[in-house]
């Protein structure tokens, strides 16, 4: 039986990483968290001993390692600006390393994490759960051959309350800002999709909202993304918290279902060996880090409706 530690435990996505461990036959057998209200661990895995500090934390795990019981797998899912350091300790305590997305916040630290995974022999998987998509698979395939250049329209509303800008994911130096930490995924798909990123502009960087344009190998991408439950349309105000659409050449693509297992899915591939390493996050990190950076840009930002929406208010 596979062993995991997770590094997380009380964060918002760490339940659906409890429920594809047991469901691919593992042991959570250690769990740490700064905070405690961790009582999701009796759904599942009741014995797993659980640390409020990292140094015991760290100690355990050395502890198990010593007496030959050591950690198969450490997944994470702290805040995004800590994935670096704690896939750096996973790998170094003998560990594989299973992260959340982003699996760090800008491209020169996959390069270090690929020396460490070198110096170890262990290796790093991350979640990119859109890749195993059906509807977005189908996709793939549907325009890998295409000879003509797409237009497409990303927008995406998840709603936050004001907690949200309290936490570490209001702020950009943890998070990465609304791009990485709500967009990553999506940012991923396109690439995945419709080839490597050759442009990067970027139109709206709020602390609320983000946009910008992306010049794909095979499409054109004009993307919007928001935490405000005020960008969601009119037609789902006070019905729904989150809104998706993904349109091509103004076809809508339905992808709003199949969400559910995809974590399940993910650890899967990546306990049978076939995870998704280094080599394909790099593109969407790529991404969201030039957009931190970008000079924000005017001439075409008002293409997307969900930006004209915003800026009308």
């Amino acid at each position: 039986m596979l062993s995991f530690a997770l590094i997380g435990a009380a964060g918002y996505v760490a339940p659906r990483h409890m429920k594809a461990i047991h469901a691919v036959g593992g042991d959570l057998k250690v769990a740490y968290d700064p905070n405690d209200s961790v009582g999701i661990l009796d759904s599942h895995f009741p014995d797993a001993n659980f640390f409020t500090e990292f140094e015991r934390f760290d100690r355990h795990i050395d502890k198990l390692r010593r007496r030959g019981d050591k950690i198969d797998h450490v997944s994470i899912c702290s805040p995004n600006h800590l994935h670096d350091a704690h896939c750096r300790f996973a790998l170094r305590s003998g560990a594989d390393a299973i992260c959340e997305k982003p699996l760090v916040l800008n491209p020169w630290n996959i390069d270090g994490l690929a020396e460490i995974e070198r110096d170890t022999g262990r290796k790093i998987s991350t979640i990119l759960q859109l890749r195993l998509h059906p509807a977005i698979l189908a996709l793939r395939e549907r325009f890998a051959t295409s000879n003509k250049r797409h237009k497409v329209e990303l927008s995406y509303v998840a709603s936050r309350g004001r907690w949200y800008y309290a936490s570490w994911k209001g702020e950009d130096a943890k998070s990465g800002g609304v791009a990485t930490n709500i967009g990553v995924h999506f940012f991923d798909m396109l690439s995945f999709i419709f080839g490597n990123v050759k442009r990067n502009e970027a139109y709206l960087r709020e602390p609320e909202r983000a946009a910008g344009y992306l010049e794909c190998a095979r499409a054109d991408v004009s993307w919007f993304l928001s935490v405000d439950r005020n960008d969601l349309p009119a037609e789902v105000q006070g019905k729904k918290t989150t809104f998706r659409s993904i349109t091509v050449d103004g076809e809508e693509i339905e992808f709003s279902e199949g969400f559910t297992d995809l974590h399940t899915r993910s650890y899967e591939e990546i306990v049978a060996g076939r995870g998704f390493g280094l080599d394909e996050v790099r593109s969407s990190i790529d991404i969201v880090s030039t957009f931190r950076s970008a000079p924000i840009t005017s001439g075409r930002e008002w293409r997307h409706p969900a930006m004209r929406k915003a800026a009308a208010k």
